[in-house]
């Protein structure tokens, strides 16, 4: 069954934009987030499989290190041409510096070689895994799933990561092109956490 989830939460992530946007969907909640970086917790070895063993790998980290429910989010944008590549080595692409332009790159040049030149070709989602960890192991996972094309060159400034190159459908812009509004109202990251607060905040 699940738990409602309310006071002190960390947000398991070192990553500011993603911190930003859970901070964001946590705002109209009686829930306060602290993050791992500002509580200088170290970064957990990201060894799992799926999306979903690395959500629960870094939540339940931060909540036995901390005593305190812990919130993460492991996502990444799974390429069809690429057989499913980033995926959830997405942040990986960008390197210790989180150069997502040298990734972006990376994927043009990559769908480039195999002769993926048109839409139907740049078939692309991200992926997101919410996970909630308590201090006693209860654990609840929620995942969100967005369908689009990649576009090239980048477009747009907003969001973050490989958002300027993914056009979801049904749209003319990029995740990089929209109000954190706009793409909270149809992002994977906002699937998951609609699920999530379904269960553990209404």
């Amino acid at each position: 069954m699940a738990r409602r989830l309310e006071g002190r939460l960390v947000v398991a992530s070192h990553n500011p934009g993603k911190l930003r946007e859970m901070r964001e969907l946590l705002a109209p909640f009686s829930v306060e987030a602290v993050s791992a970086g500002e509580l200088n917790l170290p970064e957990p070895d990201e060894i799992g499989t799926t999306f979903a063993e690395n959500a629960a790998l870094k939540a339940r980290a931060a909540a036995v290190a901390t005593g305190l429910p812990a919130f993460a989010d492991d996502s990444g944008l799974c390429v069809a041409a690429l057989d499913g590549a980033p995926g959830i080595f997405s942040a990986r692409w960008a390197g210790p510096a989180k150069d997502f332009a040298a990734a972006i790159g990376r994927i043009e040049r990559e769908l480039a070689l195999r002769g993926a030149l048109d839409d139907a070709q740049r078939r692309a989602h991200f992926v997101s895994a919410l996970v909630v960890a308590w201090p006693d192991g209860h654990e609840e996972l929620f995942e969100g799933r967005v369908f689009g094309t990649l576009v090239f060159p980048a477009r747009g400034d907003r969001g973050f990561g490989y958002d300027p190159i993914f056009r979801p459908d049904g749209h003319a812009a990029t995740f990089g092109e929209m109000t954190s509004a706009e793409k909270h109202s149809l992002s994977h990251r906002a699937q998951a956490f609609a699920l999530l607060k379904q269960a553990l905040l209404d």
